[in-house]
């Protein structure tokens, strides 16, 4: 299925039913997984591992080295999932040796023109909408939402089924469940339309609301609220995500909304 056009190194590994369009050229030591859609004029760099029945739309470019001072040139890998869409001019940087790779979950949308750096972990059925930046070592959990145009800082901690408007600045890592707008980014609810689209029932909805409740708006610091949800709320799943988060954020979690806004 490959056009003539195309340039593909005798040394990558093609599944037979891969399509790739005319134009694109694809590095050594490179593997791409069956039933997977090419566009022209993409760049498929060294270390790149795709899955199968991806699509990645022109001008893509996959696994180019580090934008990294300290990179040294080691061997690394960018990996991307099964079922996943790459468009327009997306950048995916491979790893470095702080975790040897960059990472893209299965079914993950990936809008035009937005840029994954060296040693991010995005989860999977993440949403990265267009022009998104992520610095380096940036990890973003399963069906998380990252609105248009943000920007984030590098090491920042993403939680699952978070949501972060459009144009946010991300400083802070954003717990799981929540969504997270204004400047500087701030708590402002729960995702709770996300959360019903995915099945989670109303009683556990409230659940989740309650112990945000109790970190965000009950005056107490982040110390106070830990020992009071872990106190009062019973242990399930969700709560234990929630205080595991919030005791692991190494740059700390963002702050609740206030009465200036």
């Amino acid at each position: 299925m490959n056009q003539p056009l195309a340039y593909v190194h005798p040394g990558a590994k093609i599944a037979k039913n891969v399509v790739i369009e005319p134009f694109t050229t694809i590095h050594n030591n490179v593997v791409i997984g069956d039933g997977t859609w090419i566009g022209s004029n993409v760049t498929i760099m060294e270390g790149a591992r795709i899955g199968k029945n991806c699509n990645i739309f022109p001008g893509a470019v996959i696994s180019a080295v580090p934008q990294d001072l300290k990179f040294g040139g080691e061997d690394s890998l960018a990996v991307i999932g099964d079922n996943c869409t790459i468009r327009e001019c997306v950048t995916i940087n491979r790893g470095t040796i702080a975790s040897g790779q960059t990472t893209l979950g299965n079914n993950c949308l990936v809008m035009a023109t937005a840029h994954i750096a060296h040693d991010c972990h995005i989860g999977d059925n993440a949403i990265i909408v267009n022009g998104v930046a992520l610095a380096g070592h940036v990890i973003v959990g399963k069906f998380a939402v990252i609105g248009g145009l943000a920007a984030v800082h590098q090491f920042i901690h993403i939680g699952d089924h978070a949501m972060i408007s459009g144009g946010s600045l991300v400083r802070k890592d954003v717990p799981p469940f929540t969504k997270a707008a204004k400047e500087p980014l701030s708590y402002v609810g729960i995702n709770s339309v996300g959360l019903r689209r995915r099945g989670f029932t109303t009683e556990k909805i409230r659940e989740i609301q309650d112990i945000y409740r109790i970190l965000y708006q009950k005056n107490y610091n982040t110390s106070q609220a830990v020992g009071i949800i872990e106190a009062e709320m019973e242990a399930t799943p969700e709560r234990d995500e929630i205080l595991d988060f919030i005791r692991n954020s190494s740059r700390g979690v963002m702050k609740g909304y206030s009465g200036n806004y």
